[in-house]
């Protein structure tokens, strides 16, 4: 049996790369012959997922003090900047999104391209709700050509009423927080990254479903397979709305090969330090029966 390990990040516990390794070691072990191909969508992992030759930047915190984010610069020219990086929940010790502010994205541009032609900016996992107040001011323009891959392709005020609570945002505190976002143009991904993909769309830049984008740039194909393992931290409706792992069981429906869609919440032990293991052995189950 040829079998493709597909999964995307396991977040906060293990990144897509680690997870399709596992994954892919325990096919082996069961007796299929295995791919690691680790997937994304725009959010948390992207840029590991594309690869490059990578390159970092010290940037604004989103609440103060400075942080060290890192970028890829492709074979094409290239910079692949994720928001994530210099946004995201690792960079902060407290939730607070009214304060929180997304300048460090724009300085991480700004550094990128320097040394770019083109950016491929990827959006999700980030701890602001600032609609890119604080990207824009350090960007009145983009520099280069931009394409933006959004790991939501949610309406503007999304990015208050359905996401801000996951930031740290009290019920009373989203009215203000959506006041933000008007006057930005509302199209498909503008509520993506606390509204940074309407601050894009204002700037110019095309907005595009990042799980499609990334497995594209990954050349992911599933024919001629006959098992694919997909899966991630929670399988829930947001899966079947721009995730990467759905995107995944399209392409293999497409195909007609064999998916396999894992929940690491209902599937797994729940144990976050047995991660890597639980994903071996649900690899070997897989390989063995074929």
């Amino acid at each position: 049996m040829r079998a493709i390990a597909a999964p995307a990040s396991l977040k906060e516990v293990l990144s897509a790369v680690a997870a399709a390794e596992a994954l892919a070691a325990g096919l082996r072990a069961g007796g299929a012959e295995s791919i690691a191909v680790p997937v994304a969508d725009g959010g948390e992992g992207t840029l590991e997922v594309l690869g490059g030759d990578l390159r970092d930047a010290d940037v604004s915190a989103p609440l103060g003090g400075r942080v060290r984010a890192c970028w890829s610069l492709q074979d094409d020219g290239t910079a692949v900047v994720e928001s994530a990086q210099a946004l995201g929940f690792q960079t902060v010790s407290e939730l607070d999104p009214v304060r929180a502010s997304s300048r460090g994205l724009g300085e991480l541009i700004v550094a990128a391209a320097r040394e770019a032609q083109s950016l491929l900016v990827c959006l999700g996992g980030t701890v602001t709700v600032d609609g890119g107040a604080g990207m824009r001011e350090v960007l009145d323009e983009l520099p280069l050509p931009a394409r933006v891959a959004c790991d939501v392709l949610s309406p503007l005020l999304d990015a208050a009423y359905v996401f801000a609570g996951q930031k740290g945002a009290t019920e009373g505190q989203l009215d203000s927080l959506a006041e933000r976002l008007r006057g930005l143009p509302d199209v498909p991904g503008s509520g993506a990254a606390g509204g940074l993909g309407g601050a894009f769309a204002a700037l110019g830049a095309e907005l595009l479903a990042g799980a499609e984008l990334v497995l594209d740039e990954i050349d992911f194909d599933p024919s001629g397979y006959d098992l694919v393992v997909t899966g991630e931290g929670a399988v829930d409706e947001t899966t079947w709305a721009g995730k990467a792992p759905g995107e995944v069981v399209r392409r293999c429906r497409d195909a007609r090969v064999r998916c396999h869609l894992f929940s690491a919440r209902d599937d797994l032990s729940g144990e976050p330090a047995q991660a890597d293991r639980d994903l071996f052995e649900l690899g070997e189950r897989l390989g063995r029966a074929g």
